[in-house]
């Protein structure tokens, strides 16, 4: 395959020149390129001198890739990379990749060069899907996947047990492409944006107040394990929750890689209460819907020797409003089993409004049963309603 040129939106897609190798290493000595790439590290000048002037030129002979170096189309600066990393004529669809060098963030690079190939590849290479992957965790990848057209349809477990549990993956298909200029639901300003924003950082520690008493809403640790398996043993847990009945720790720690997990994914924030001391008296959960990124709910427990102190309504409050105001939600739920007059005094106190009993909405141990339902709504917090 000749290589070519693709001018589009003020960027050149040229192919790789051996003068490029010096902007290519320090590009790459970036933290985040080599976290979320499978460069290798450390990533070394012949690295890139190998990559410029072997490894791009092969795949454009054999017609195996289709490598670009993204310029600037008025200086000739190096701006990033993008290209078919593979391409399977047989079945007519390829995979994509791109980065963009630290000194050209912010100014939708990535977007722009990502639309422009896609074009190129359907128009000129004929292929019908392009495909997408990125280890969970990696959003400023997924947003431009999002903004490029392509749909993001799940997740594959155990991907790369080097690199991390999970892979998201897309694809994009010819119609799929936005015109240049199209901003798109997940642009700048968007609230799938902000939401990736929020959790493409470290989990934050949420404050709360109880009597003059500070409580920390932080990322769980293994050192609060033992913890967590007493107050999973207890027998008001088991009754009113799905955990195992024969909880111990190797739950713990599996509950803990779910927590990592769901955080790197932008599903769920997993929090440990702990109190002034830091030690654990409970865990609260808010997770994100996956269909209505404006609404999530909300799961609680408190250790036993922690209960009856107002810890987990303080909490609870101070969670929604992190939600409300972070991650730009409408509307946070709460469910709890007909019967657990403790988990609905929590949910009234931190402001929830009860709504109605659910009929067989639970799966408790292998039975269906009702559920109470309750919400807190965003304009809740600043119209009165009484806490």
């Amino acid at each position: 395959m000749n290589p070519v040129e693709i001018n589009e939106a003020g960027l050149v897609l040229r192919p790789w020149r051996a003068e490029d190798a010096d902007a290519v290493y320090r590009a790459c000595q970036d933290p985040d390129i080599q976290r979320w790439t499978t460069l290798p590290r450390p990533y070394r000048p012949e690295h890139a001198r190998a990559f410029v002037t072997e490894f791009a030129p092969t795949a454009w002979a054999q017609g195996t890739g289709a490598p670009f170096a993204v310029c600037d189309a008025a200086t000739g600066d190096l701006l990033g990379s993008c290209g078919l990393i593979s391409i399977d004529y047989n079945h007519q669809l390829s995979e994509i990749g791109y980065w963009t060098a630290p000194w050209a963030r912010g100014r939708g690079i990535a977007v722009r060069a990502a639309r422009a190939l896609a074009r190129w590849s359907f128009a000129e290479l004929g292929l019908r899907r392009l495909l997408w992957g990125a280890l969970a965790g990696n959003h400023a990848s997924r947003l431009v996947a999002l903004r490029a057209g392509f749909r993001v349809e799940g997740r594959l477990r155990a991907a790369d047990p080097g690199c991390g549990s999970y892979e998201w993956f897309g694809s994009l298909l010819p119609g799929d492409v936005p015109a240049p200029g199209e901003v798109g639901p997940a642009g700048p300003g968007t609230l799938l944006a902000r939401q990736a924003a929020v959790f493409g950082r470290p989990q934050p520690t949420i404050f709360a107040t109880i009597g003059g008493r500070e409580l920390r809403l932080r990322p769980m640790e293994e050192r609060d394990l033992d913890a967590m398996v007493i107050t999973c043993q207890d027998p008001d847990t088991l009754r009113w929750t799905t955990v195992s009945e024969a909880y111990d720790r190797s739950d713990a720690e599996s509950f803990l890689t779910h927590c990592r997990d769901s955080w790197a994914s932008g599903t769920e924030a997993c929090c440990v209460i702990a109190d002034d001391q830091d030690r654990f008296i409970g865990s609260i959960d808010l997770r994100l819907s996956s269909t209505d990124p404006l609404l999530a709910d909300v799961g609680f427990m408190t250790a036993p020797h922690a209960r009856g102190r107002g810890y987990q309504p303080a909490a609870l409050a101070a969670l929604a409003a992190w939600g409300f105001a972070t991650l730009g939600l409408a509307r946070i739920e709460w469910r709890a089993h007909v019967g657990n007059v403790a988990s609905r005094r929590v949910a009234e106190k931190a402001g929830f409004t009860m709504e109605g009993t659910a009929r067989g909405a639970l799966n408790h141990r292998g039975a269906r049963i009702d559920a109470w339902v309750g919400a807190l709504l965003a304009e809740d917090l600043t119209s009165g309603v009484p806490r």
